[in-house]
């Protein structure tokens, strides 16, 4: 199943109020796991970024003013999330905010039943806390280090690792899931899930050989072990 992890950085909270896209980040994941396709877009608003909003991402006027517009991003963006489930922190923000650039261009929005919203799932599953990035990132003690300021991408990344770990991580019979995820989930055990990429052996040339040397010298040049691997 493919899924399409999806973050914005804006110049304020309302697009009502004329406020623009900035940042836009995608993270492909496929059986919930990242592939490492990976999208990140700078855009020029066409309107002056707010002070207060160049302290929480840190993207300037300057920074912005040669960067494309979302009008010449929006096939590529199109294109990448195709007809995905959008896996976002705090979904209707987001989906506000990249329905009025669409409806500008005139392009069909976004539809909200699109959207698999990470706090909502946070709100079923561990009642009475805090549903920031930051805070859930903590609980989950996944590594924020790299967090000194709200980047779209950088967000995306981390809200994978959230989303993993509110629905169960690789124990997804266990978790309690969205009815969104629990209604893609096919009826009964089925196969393990697996890695999209295996992880890479770390077993090392040389402790394969001294394992090999081991084998044919404590049981011989024929034994059971060698025709059941």
């Amino acid at each position: 199943m493919r899924e399409i992890v999806f973050d914005t950085e804006t110049t304020g909270f309302e697009p009502a109020d004329g406020h623009r896209i900035v940042e836009i980040g995608l993270v492909e994941l496929v059986d919930h796991f990242p592939t490492g396709n990976e999208r990140q877009f700078y855009l020029n608003p066409e309107r002056e970024v707010p002070i207060e909003s160049q302290r929480i991402h840190g993207l300037s006027n300057e920074f912005l003013a040669d960067k494309a517009l979302f009008a010449h991003i929006a096939d590529e963006f199109l294109a990448f999330i195709g007809d995905a489930p959008l896996v976002i922190h705090n979904a209707a923000f987001d989906i506000k905010f990249i329905n009025a650039e669409l409806v500008r261009i005139n392009r069909e929005p976004i539809p909200y039943h699109r959207a698999i919203d990470t706090i909502e799932i946070a709100k079923r599953k561990i009642p009475g806390v805090r549903y920031s990035l930051d805070e859930l990132c903590k609980r989950f003690a996944i590594d924020l280090t790299a967090r000194a300021k709200h980047g779209a991408l950088l967000d995306c990344q981390l809200t994978a690792q959230v989303y993993l770990e509110l629905i169960g991580g690789r124990q997804r019979g266990f978790s309690l899931a969205p009815a969104e995820i629990a209604a893609a989930a096919p009826a009964g055990p089925g196969p393990a899930r697996q890695r999209p990429v295996p992880l890479p052996s770390r077993l090392t040339a040389e402790e394969a050989a001294r394992h090999a040397a081991f084998i044919a010298k404590e049981l011989g040049d024929n034994p059971l072990w060698k025709k059941i691997a």
